[in-house]
C-alpha cells in the first residue's frame, strides 16, 4: 500500500512539474516579446527588414533577409494592397510577395532572424498580396489578367503550385488589392478596387475554388478585406473620391451561397484613404489606417460581427506627414505597429484595456519614402 501511495505522490510531482513547465512556456513569449517585419520592395534587391520587439513593445532593428527576389520600387505605397507580408497561423513561417519579378518567397521564422527556404513563380504578373491556410496558400496576381492561384504548402516551407488553381478576378485590370481566407478555411475573399467588388471563392477538398461569386460593396471605395476570429468579414474604404473624412469600414457575414450579408454599413472612420484594418488576435477589435489623415481609428468587434467606434473613433496619431500604411498587431493583442511611408518610421503604440491606443514612441529604422510596403508581427 505505501508503494503504491509513494507512487501516486511520485505522479502527481511529475504532473505537477510538467504542467508548472508548460504554464511558464505559454508565459514566456509574452515576457520576450516578438518580432515585426516590414519589406523594402526594392526593385533591385527585395528584403525583409527585421526587428526584435521587446516586451514593453519597443523595437529594435535584427538585420535584413532577402528574398531573393525583386519588388517593384517607387515611393509611396506602389502595390496598393494589404497582405504583401503574411505570417503563417503559428508565426513558424513568413510569406513575401516579389512584385517586380512574379515570385512568392517563404521565410522559417527563427525569433527575429529569418531563413529562406523557397521561392516560386506565382503563375501570373505582379504579385500584391499573399494568404495561407493549413497547407494553402493563395497569392493574388494583379497585374496583366487579374487572379488568384493556389499552392500547397509542407512542413519543410516548400510550395507547389496546385494543378488548375488559377482563378481570374473580373476584370484584367481589377486593382485587386487584398485577400483572406475565412478562419474555418471555408472561403476565400478578394477584394477589387477598380470595381467595387468582393470576390468569394468556395474552398474545394482539393484545394481549388470554386467559381468566383461577385459581390458589390455597398460603400464605395473597396480596399482590404480581413477576416475576424468569429468569421465576420471586415472591409476598409477609402470612401468617394474627393471626400473629406469619408472613408468607412463595414463587416459582412458570408453566406453558404458565396453572398455576402450587411453586418455593419459604412461606419466612419472619420479620416481619410482608410485602406488597411488588423484585428487583434483576440477578437475584441479591428483599427483601420487613415493614411491620408496619419491616424488609426478603432471598433470594437460584437459576436455577431457588429462593429462599435471606440471613444470618438479616431484613437491613435502618428505626426503629420506620417503617411501611415499597413498596420499590424502583436500576437498578445498588446501592440499595434504602423508603417509610416512618409517619415521613415514605425509607429508603436500599446493597446489598452478599453482599445484606445498609447502611442508610444517611433522607430527610425526604415527610409522614407521609399516604396516599403507590408508590416506584420507577433
Amino acid at each position: 500500500m505505501q508503494r503504491v501511495s509513494r507512487n501516486l505522490l511520485l505522479l502527481a510531482l511529475a504532473t505537477s512539474v510538467i504542467y508548472s513547465a508548460h504554464t511558464q512556456a505559454q508565459s514566456e513569449p509574452s515576457k520576450r516579446g516578438g518580432a515585426v517585419f516590414v519589406m523594402n520592395n526594392s526593385a533591385t534587391r527585395n528584403e525583409i527588414i527585421s526587428f526584435t520587439r521587446g516586451a514593453d513593445g519597443s523595437l529594435q532593428p535584427s538585420g535584413s533577409f532577402a528574398t531573393g527576389g525583386r519588388g517593384t520600387g517607387g515611393v509611396t505605397d506602389p502595390l496598393e494592397s494589404q497582405g504583401s507580408l503574411s505570417l503563417s497561423r503559428d508565426h513558424s513561417f513568413l510569406f513575401a510577395v516579389n512584385g517586380g519579378s512574379g515570385e512568392v518567397s517563404v521565410f522559417q521564422v527563427h525569433g527575429s532572424r529569418l531563413v529562406l527556404l523557397d521561392r516560386k513563380p506565382t503563375g501570373g504578373a505582379e504579385p500584391n498580396a499573399v494568404a495561407q491556410h493549413g497547407d494553402l496558400v493563395y497569392v493574388l496576381n494583379v497585374g496583366g489578367s487579374s487572379n488568384v492561384v493556389g499552392f500547397t504548402f509542407n512542413a519543410h516551407g516548400e510550395l507547389r503550385q496546385i494543378r488548375d488553381s488559377i482563378r481570374f478576378l473580373t476584370a484584367n485590370n481589377s486593382e485587386a488589392a487584398s485577400l483572406a481566407f475565412s478562419p474555418d478555411g471555408q472561403f476565400l475573399l478578394v477584394s477589387e478596387r477598380a470595381t467595387n467588388n468582393i470576390d468569394v471563392f468556395r474552398v474545394q477538398s482539393d484545394g481549388t475554388l470554386s467559381a468566383i461569386a461577385v459581390n458589390k460593396d455597398g460603400e464605395p471605395g473597396t480596399f482590404a478585406v480581413s477576416f475576424s476570429p468569429n468569421g465576420a468579414a471586415l472591409v476598409s474604404e477609402t470612401g468617394p473620391a474627393g471626400g473629406t473624412d469619408a472613408s468607412t469600414i463595414s463587416s459582412y457575414s458570408v453566406l453558404p451561397g458565396l453572398t455576402l450579408s450587411s453586418i455593419s454599413a459604412g461606419l466612419p472612420t472619420l479620416g481619410n484613404a482608410n485602406c488597411w484594418n488588423a484585428v487583434t488576435p483576440d477578437g475584441r477589435w479591428v483599427y483601420v489606417s487613415n493614411a491620408a489623415s496619419s491616424t488609426i481609428s478603432g471598433f470594437s468587434i460584437g459576436a455577431t460581427g457588429a462593429l462599435t467606434p471606440i471613444g470618438a473613433t479616431v484613437v491613435g496619431i502618428n505626426p503629420t506627414g506620417a503617411v501611415n500604411l499597413d498596420i499590424a498587431v502583436s500576437s498578445d493583442s498588446k501592440f499595434l505597429y504602423s508603417l509610416n511611408s512618409g517619415n521613415g518610421t514605425i509607429g508603436i503604440f500599446a493597446i489598452q484595456e478599453d482599445g484606445t491606443l498609447l502611442n508610444l514612441s517611433e522607430a527610425n529604422a526604415i527610409s522614407a519614402n521609399a516604396g516599403f510596403n507590408g508590416i506584420v508581427a507577433f
